[in-house]
């Protein structure tokens, strides 16, 4: 035990020693390895930014939209536009093998929101109770929308965050009532503000029940009977998705008279496919990002290695000194290897406090749509910690062994 707290003091007077060379080996560790994590951290927060806003929609969701058919199968130039159908939305429901669930909405963005307070000028969306199940739709107070709201053609409602302050500002709205175009409804539940800053328009609707925006706000327009704005589903697992939309696809394309086979034909977004094309952007993002990082790295062990091999060089002389007063091989090779981890293990977690630190500090700060503060990936800093240290300790221990290896004499006469 006294020999090793003697060898740590001998290391600390080295150190104290020549103490510009060891601030700059230890600077250079440490902003190697601070670069390494802080680049790894913001592609990390960038991946969980991402994610957290597409769970914001709900977990595998998909969505078919009205779209344009070709008369002539592959040529656009005679597409006819088509509507999707109440029947269309039924037939999904009960005859698509790999949809687990589905939805119809019918959207109206011209309705005027009137309370005994204020008028709105929101989003009304008219849809069945399952639509909860789907997306993620979070209750503030009060209830969701039920099967019996829809049987009895309620006049229900179920505010966003957004808009029931608009209606009704600092004041309660449960219970209240408000005019959709003149109708009175009752307001049965509200939501929370959903995503994050200044993002109104999932926070800027109102939710109905679907029978009574069919019969009371259906869509405008000729040829519009029974029609609706989208359809959302799910399928039956995420890995099932492109089976769901084939299902879908033939349906539709039965109902309206197409080559289901068209993909031009239909108009959709899947949430699932998107996470993917994300998921592979922020694979490559994180390989350059990394490989950045390493460079960075390999710059600061590059500059351990140089500086070990000078200060084992430069002591050639003492390793001599100490062998002639009887000092083994083992002892000599100890001492550097202790030195060595020291000296790189202490720098890199230094560099990893500090890039904790800074993550901390930007913790609080709210960056751009779409992107989380950076996040310290551990992973990252054991390996950035321990390819250093490695490096540091093979370069302290080959030249002490080539000097431990020369007789004392030798080593004496080394300069």
């Amino acid at each position: 035990m006294r020999t090793v707290l003697d060898i740590f003091a001998q290391i600390f007077r080295n150190l104290w020693a020549h103490k510009l060379r060891s601030f700059l080996t230890m600077f250079g560790i440490a902003w190697g390895v601070g670069s390494l994590l802080l680049l790894v951290g913001v592609g990390e927060g960038f991946r969980s930014g991402n994610k957290r806003e597409m769970a914001e929609f709900g977990k595998d969701i998909m969505f078919l939209f009205p779209g344009r058919a070709p008369a002539v199968n592959g040529s656009m130039n005679s597409a006819r536009s088509y509507l999707l159908t109440y029947q269309d939305y039924t037939e999904i429901r009960q005859q698509a093998p790999h949809v687990r669930n589905a939805c119809p909405v019918i959207s109206r963005g011209d309705l005027h929101e009137v309370s005994e307070f204020a008028t709105g000028s929101g989003e009304i969306m008219g849809t069945e109770p399952q639509l909860s199940e789907i997306s993620y739709l979070p209750l503030q107070e009060g209830r969701w929308l039920n099967e019996l709201d829809g049987v009895q053609r309620r006049n229900v409602i179920v505010l966003g965050n957004e808009l029931l302050k608009t209606l009704f500002p600092g004041r309660p709205a449960l219970g209240a009532f408000i005019l959709l175009n003149g109708v009175r409804f009752e307001v049965v539940g509200s939501m929370p503000h959903l995503g994050r800053g200044d993002n109104m328009w999932l926070n800027m609707r109102g939710y109905i029940p679907f029978q009574v925006m069919a019969t009371s706000f259906p869509i405008k327009g000729e040829n519009h009977q029974n029609s609706i704005s989208f359809i959302e589903y799910q399928p039956s697992r995420t890995a099932e998705h492109l089976l769901a939309k084939e299902d879908v696809h033939k349906i539709v394309a039965r109902n309206h008279g197409f080559d289901a086979s068209d993909e031009n034909a239909f108009d959709e977004w899947d949430s699932i496919q998107e996470s993917k094309m994300i998921g592979t952007i922020f694979d490559v993002m994180n390989m350059f990002l990394g490989a950045v990082g390493m460079v960075t790295l390999a710059l600061g062990a590059i500059g351990v290695i140089n500086i070990m091999l000078v200060a084992v060089t430069e002591r050639t002389p003492e390793i001599g000194l100490r062998k002639a007063l009887g000092a083994t091989n083992r002892n000599i090779l100890f001492h550097f290897f202790l030195e060595g981890l020291l000296l790189t293990l202490g720098s890199g977690l230094i560099g990893l406090a500090g890039a904790g630190g800074l993550m901390a500090l930007m913790g609080g700060v709210q960056g751009p749509q779409g992107f989380d503060p950076p996040k310290l990936v551990p992973m990252s800093a054991m390996l950035a910690i321990g390819s250093l240290s490695l490096a540091g300790v093979v370069a302290g221990l080959y030249p002490a062994r080539k000097a431990a290896m020369l007789q004392p004499v030798e080593a004496l006469r080394q300069e």
